[in-house]
């Protein structure tokens, strides 16, 4: 056996006495609802740069975790858009191609011509026409994944209570909507009332929803599920702009409703069946007209959208705080949301505070 040089004994020695040290640290796993409020707030490098466009968001939990969510989908940082852009170019060339004979399938395309094949009453040219409709549609997935680069989402949950419960219930609504992004983007190259329909029939728990797409210079489409709607300041005449409600259609929270041709709506608890399912018609759209205007998204722990004395006092907190960036606004109604707050627990009704969540997206 080899002995020992002391330089080596002092090596051993020194490592020695680190693993003792680390062996009597007792280790501290992050407990449920840290690692929740963790998952639930993004950080600000996730921000999406749109033209004309600024914006900022920001959650406070009522307790040390809470059932509000909000993220920026950044599609140009979570997703490769080049690399999608040209799978979908590559499908569409390989869809018209039939493969050699024998082959095996290559894709769903030549699944399906297979057994188009083994039909009684298959003809060559249904294989064409299967061919090229499947191929074009490819070609309508890669342009339409273009608009990517120029457009930015932004998702606000809020599931019912303000416990670990509703963390929980928010995070797999997030995590739902986020699976059910990446088929979207395989299959049609950006969002589509039909994946709202699917996240409506997969909704087990009560939480509301609003899911919009901000593109440059204050175009913002959005779909709404039982969310406090948006309102919109307008920098010119400095107040919240009356909207037309109608522009705005509004469905029950999710875990509520679903439509009523549902295949399972038999194996579901709905309060009501709607008569139809969403179409793109459905998603409402609203524009900032001119610079400085702002669009103000909120969960009902900051204002439920109905106490009309309310919004005057955040109609007031914006006029005071509209010129500056995106940020110091959403902490200044954040700030008085808090405030509020303070009230109540003066007055004993510290039952009426819930999480509160600010978003704001202002035009340059």
């Amino acid at each position: 056996m080899r002995t020992l040089g002391a330089s080596e004994h002092i090596k051993d020695n020194e490592f020695a006495s680190f693993w003792n040290s680390l062996m009597a640290t007792p280790y501290s796993a992050p407990s449920i609802d840290e690692y929740l409020r963790k998952r639930l707030m993004p950080v600000e490098g996730a921000i999406p740069h749109v033209q004309g466009i600024e914006m900022y968001g920001n959650s406070i939990p009522a307790g040390t975790v809470g059932g509000d969510l909000f993220e920026y989908i950044n599609f140009q940082q979570r997703y490769d858009i080049d690399a999608r852009i040209q799978r979908a170019l590559k499908r569409s060339k390989e869809y018209l191609e039939p493969p050699p004979p024998g082959a095996v399938p290559r894709n769903s395309v030549d699944d399906h011509v297979e057994w188009l094949k083994s039909r009684p009453h298959y003809k060559p040219e249904m294989e064409i026409e299967y061919r090229n409709a499947r191929s074009s549609e490819q070609v309508r997935v890669a342009e339409d994944l273009h608009e990517l680069y120029s457009t930015a989402g932004v998702l606000v949950v809020d599931a019912q209570g303000h416990e670990i419960i509703s963390a929980k219930i928010a995070s797999t609504v997030h995590d739902t909507f986020h699976a059910l992004m990446l088929s979207e983007l395989d299959h049609r190259g950006k969002t589509t009332a039909e994946l709202f329909e699917r996240i409506k029939e997969s909704a087990q728990e009560i939480a509301t929803m609003l899911y919009g797409e901000v593109h440059p210079y204050g175009h913002f489409r959005f779909v709404n599920f039982g969310h406090p709607p948006p309102l919109v300041f307008s920098a010119e005449y400095r107040k919240f702009m009356e909207i037309d409600r109608s522009r705005m259609v509004q469905y029950l929270p999710l875990g509520l409703q679903i439509a009523e041709d549902d295949p399972d709506r038999n194996r579901y608890f709905s309060l009501d069946f709607r008569k139809r399912r969403a179409k793109s018609s459905d998603l409402a759209e609203l524009t900032l007209l001119s610079p400085g205007d702002i669009f103000f998204l909120y969960s009902d722990g900051v204002y439920d959208g109905s106490d009309k004395e309310e919004r005057q006092q955040l109609e007031s907190v914006m006029r005071e705080h509209c010129l500056l960036p995106a940020k110091e606004i959403c902490n200044a109604l954040l700030e008085y949301a808090v405030k509020r707050d303070d009230r109540l627990r003066q007055i004993g009704e510290k039952d009426r505070i819930d999480d509160k969540t600010v978003f704001i997206i202002k035009r340059n």
